[in-house]
């Protein structure tokens, strides 16, 4: 037995129906379960199912009491410092959801371009937005990170 991916994420939102929207309008995400647990504060919590339909975004209401990382930011121009610092989708075209974020209140961080990383280089297409929520998403084009197999010649 081993691990088998990436199940979720759990994000707590300040605006929990706005985010509900933006993942689903903007990102394709569908809402799946959603439930109250009053015994942990938890008035809203829906799991929204990604378009490859086995990853999820957790999306608590804000004043759930729920374990998490760091803290909250005290306002949407600071920046909170935890043990999640991004997370990334995989999207056909950087710039056509980078737009569509944008136009559904999502912020600029960093604007669609390609970076390349390392020795032999690998072209990566991305830009990273601050959702209305306040995380920070990276898109990015298909890429096969995967080089444990690669052998420089000597």
């Amino acid at each position: 037995m081993g691990v088998k991916g990436l199940a979720h994420v759990a994000i707590q939102a300040r605006d929990y129906t706005a985010t509900i929207a933006f993942y689903t309008e903007v990102l394709g995400f569908k809402r799946g379960h959603h439930w109250s647990l009053p015994s942990f504060h938890i008035q809203e919590a829906s799991m929204l199912i990604s378009p490859d339909g086995r990853t999820c975004l957790e999306i608590f209401d804000n004043d759930a009491v729920i374990p998490a990382q760091g803290k909250k930011a005290s306002s949407e121009e600071e920046i909170a410092h935890g043990a999640l610092l991004h997370f990334a989708f995989y999207v056909d075209n950087v710039e056509e959801i980078y737009q569509k974020a944008l136009a559904h209140g999502a912020r600029t961080f960093v604007e669609p371009d390609t970076l390349s990383l390392g020795e032999p280089p690998l072209l990566v297409k991305n830009a990273l937005i601050h959702s209305p929520n306040g995380e920070i998403i990276e898109f990015i084009e298909e890429v096969d990170f995967d080089r444990s197999g690669f052998n420089p010649t000597p």
